[in-house]
């Protein structure tokens, strides 16, 4: 029989392919116990050719060798056609004892047949392997450099996601190569802007939040890096950040800054900065850079170089 603390199935849902590939190495490495994993490990990608569901079927229900359970994987069931999809949800109904069924999805929806079968089987049978929110990544980050035995600062997280971007598995490759070149236990940003070479392209919030922190040589920095051809679209995003900066300082004037998210109907991890870096400014340096929009807005409408215009803006609001 399958360990008792093992349940005969599970799905590993989410975009997290680091979250994903942990589930699946608990797994190896339990079966790997038993010196017998070679005889009792069936791996299968489902969304790469034809799988035809009475062989699947024959494998889950195959006795394990010299071994208390067979592990069956079973990948990319995000799309299964019907009727592999149909045969799993009745295999869930009555799951083979000796064998432990793992399976894998980028997503599937809590409403489907397949979904609800897995999760009738028992209370920890979904393992949520869902991203986080995008302010929450470093953080997360930080967390998974400290499996390579070192730490990594605030700001060295939030330089590697803005690198690398936020695939869990780009940033998990990231800080291996971190962990092994930096010789002190601690990373931090300086050694991330000297290490990692920049894949992702960059996000305007990044470069917002920048300008609103008013770090003036990263918001130029990122400036630099944002599309060609995009300063309408920066003006645009510039103009709506200035104008939340605005209603930030007036409610916190107030003392009303808690309702910041509900005034600019918005979730509160959108705006969790926005009191701090409205406290950067002057009341009258935020309303004088709306007024000067105006001006900024005609010349990158009618000027050849328009990007001249929203640089010189940009630097008088940051200075």
């Amino acid at each position: 029989m399958a360990e008792a603390s093992l349940l005969p199935v599970y799905l590993a849902v989410g975009a997290d392919e680091v979250k994903r590939d942990a589930a699946i190495s608990r797994l190896k490495t339990r079966l790997e116990a038993s010196g017998m994993a070679d005889f009792n490990l069936d791996e299968r990608e489902l969304d790469r050719g034809e799988h035809e569901p009475d062989d699947i079927l024959s494998s889950l229900n195959t006795f394990p060798m010299g071994s208390d359970f067979r592990l069956v994987i079973l990948r990319g069931c995000d799309k299964l056609a019907k009727p592999l999809s149909e045969m799993l949800v009745a295999y869930c109904a009555n799951p083979a004892p000796t064998t432990v069924c793992l399976i894998t999805a980028t997503s599937l929806a809590k409403s489907t047949r397949l979904y609800k079968a897995i999760a009738k089987v028992g209370p920890k049978a979904v393992i949520d392997c869902s991203t986080k929110k995008r302010w929450e990544v470093p953080r997360q980050v930080q967390g998974m450099m400290r499996r390579y035995g070192k730490t990594m600062t605030e700001d060295a997280a939030q330089e590697l996601v803005a690198r690398v971007g936020e695939s869990t598995r780009m940033l998990d490759n990231e800080l291996k190569k971190l962990a092994a070149m930096v010789g002190s236990e601690r990373i931090e940003r300086t050694d991330v802007e000297r290490l990692v070479v920049r894949t992702a392209e960059v996000k305007p919030w990044d470069f917002l939040d920048a300008l609103s922190a008013r770090d003036s040589a990263r918001t130029f920095e990122l400036l630099r890096l944002l599309p060609p051809h995009s300063e309408m679209r920066t003006y645009s995003l510039v103009c709506t950040r200035l104008r939340e900066l605005i209603c930030a300082k007036a409610l916190d004037a107030r003392g009303q800054g808690r309702e910041l998210a509900a005034t600019l109907g918005v979730q509160s991890w959108q705006v969790k900065n926005h009191l701090m870096w409205a406290r950067c400014f002057r009341m009258e340096e935020l309303v004088d850079a709306l007024r000067e929009a105006i001006s900024v807005e005609e010349a990158l409408k009618g000027s050849k170089d328009s990007e001249t215009a929203l640089t010189l803006w940009i630097a008088r609001l940051v200075s």
